[in-house]
């Protein structure tokens, strides 16, 4: 799906995002940077329930930081033992080895 700009600003506050609203993402795909040792699974493309009730203006304001753009140099250095680096004409980007989240704890379990 795309990232809304909902979604990232209610992520900001746990890690650095290296994406922006409107970017394609999928499962399995890092986009930013946790501020603790371990990954963080999160919904990205979730989008805020419009309802009738019109919203103070307060609330329609969303501020988000800039998203970190990682040159290639950088990516590589960056990247775990858990992670592939994909390189295409068009975008550099970091994405889990075992793309769905609940198969990835067993896999490493299992030695593999």
């Amino acid at each position: 799906g795309r990232t809304t700009a909902y979604a990232i600003e209610h992520l900001q506050d746990r890690g650095e995002m290296f994406v922006e609203p409107g970017e394609r993402v999928y499962e399995g795909m890092v986009i930013g940077e946790n501020a603790r040792e371990e990954d963080i699974d999160v919904n990205v493309v979730k989008e805020k329930k419009l309802t009738n009730m019109r919203a103070s203006t307060a609330e329609e304001g969303i501020q988000l930081l800039p998203a970190h753009k990682l040159s290639l140099e950088q990516l590589l250095e960056w990247i775990r033992e858990d992670e592939l680096l994909e390189v295409t004409p068009q975008s550099s980007r970091i994405r889990k080895r075992i793309l769905q989240a609940n198969i990835r704890p067993r896999y490493w379990q299992s030695g593999s």
